[in-house]
């Protein structure tokens, strides 16, 4: 039998969705699923909901809940981090001081200013993780699901020996909204995608064997389709390879459309696909769902048939079923860069195909991105490389020095307002960066 270790259960809405999917499986239809999380309420909530999913298949899987992080950890096959380090309390600091200072933000929760702080909030409690894992379950593989995705899963890879991957919807997600552009069947699409997390780069995108770009170059000048994803159709348009993630994302990663108010509302501000425009839009979502989680929850359990027992897309099922010896598996994961992508620096978090057996991982080997989409990459990578040594080590001056090559903020800001801001945003965080000595870069 194979144990799943839930870490940060109370996600109810992955947590349910992912126990669906690994309970189809008949090699782990017999589980057991341990959840773990540090909310009682949310917990108790996740135990209930996954139990009611067990019993509605009749599966012979066992559940169990816990607050001890070691105990969900003993024995386990597979951990799952859906984890979220200082609540809406503090994260609104990492939108709001950048804000007073012109730099706009629109998710916050992967690279910038928000992302960096977000990072260094959790690095010191992933850690606390995978040392646990060395500890309680040293053969288990983590799966992380938590953000800021690349610079977790640099720090501990950097620091452990466990054997990890980070997973995101981004890449498989795009294939399929591109594959509807053209009117290809999903399953008529092969590509090679490579790059970073939330930026990685469709390298070859076919139809049955054949180039289907230039069939996306001529879907792109459709007003309806152009207007879906505004930032990434213009990304493509001069860069030549479709970039994954959303607009909403991408728009705060590089220089182009988010350093002054006229671009903002001409690429930004438009609320098609999953480019929701409004400043601020995932911090919103959290304030709503820290008021409404209870009610979404009671619904739920109130509904005949809460959820459908058919197999969902989502990758970590399927990764847990080969790691158990089931069927071979190709995703695409974050791994460290073992020259992987050769025009990347060595070690930096990469996000390349990935081949997944009994035996582990198998990154594939790249080779080198295009110019003009590694110039993009290096820039985020150094950034994310110095986030996390400033978080391993404590050196508020590396905050600042990372911060300050982020493209959107120095495209917006001076060296001196950038480190005022970040000094503001270092005192905000003082009691959750134990790390720390000095708050001032």
């Amino acid at each position: 039998m194979a144990k799943l270790a839930f870490i940060g259960a109370g996600s109810l809405g992955f947590t349910r969705g992912l126990v669906r999917d690994v309970l189809t499986f008949p090699l782990l239809k017999d589980a057991t699923i341990s959840l773990m999380d540090v909310n009682a309420e949310r917990l108790e909530f996740a135990k209930n909901s996954v139990q009611r999913i067990v019993d509605m298949g009749n599966y012979p899987a066992k559940v169990e809940a816990t607050m001890d992080r070691a105990e969900a950890l003993k024995g386990a096959d597979v951990v799952l981090c859906t984890i979220l380090a200082g609540d809406v309390d503090v994260w609104r600091y990492d939108i709001e001081i950048p804000k007073q200072y012109d730099v706009d933000t629109n998710v916050g929760d992967t690279r910038g200013p928000s992302g960096i702080f977000r990072a260094l909030r959790t690095i010191p409690v992933m850690l606390d993780i995978v040392k646990d894992m060395e500890q309680y379950c040293p053969n288990a593989t983590l799966l992380n699901y938590t953000n800021p995705m690349a610079m977790l899963c640099r720090a501990m890879q950097r620091k452990s020996f466990i054997q990890l991957t980070g997973l995101c919807h981004s890449v498989q997600g795009t294939a399929a909204m591109l594959a509807d552009w053209i009117g290809a069947p999903h399953d008529e699409i092969t590509y090679t995608c490579a790059g970073i997390n939330h930026q990685a780069w469709y390298l070859k995108y076919d139809w049955n064997g054949k180039d289907a770009y230039p069939l996306l170059r001529e879907a792109v000048k459709k007003p309806n389709i152009y207007n879906e994803e505004i930032v990434r159709n213009e990304m493509f348009l001069h860069l030549d390879y479709y970039v994954t993630e959303s607009s909403g994302h991408n728009s705060e990663y590089n220089w182009w459309f988010r350093k002054r108010p006229d671009l903002i509302d001409k690429y930004c501000l438009p609320g098609t696909g999953w480019n929701p425009g409004e400043y601020a839009y995932i911090l919103n979502e959290y304030e709503k769902a820290k008021h409404t989680w209870k009610d979404e929850a009671k619904k739920w359990f109130a509904s005949e048939t809460p959820i459908s027992l058919e197999r969902g897309h989502e990758y970590a099922a399927y990764i847990i079923n080969a790691l158990q010896g089931g069927e071979i598996f190709g995703f695409n994961g974050n791994v460290s860069n073992t020259g992987l992508i050769t025009n990347l620096p060595e070690g930096a978090c990469v996000e390349v195909p990935v081949f997944v057996d009994k035996a582990g991982f198998h990154p594939v080997h790249v080779g080198a991105l295009p110019p003009q989409c590694v110039a993009l990459n290096h820039v985020s990578v150094m950034v994310e490389e110095m986030a996390v040594e400033a978080a391993l080590t404590g050196n508020p001056r590396l905050v600042f020095q990372a911060i300050a090559y982020d493209p959107l903020t120095a495209a917006v800001l001076s060296l001196a307002e950038i480190k005022k801001m970040v000094n503001e945003m270092l005192a905000k965080n003082r009691e959750y960066l134990p790390q720390f000595k000095h708050f001032e870069a």
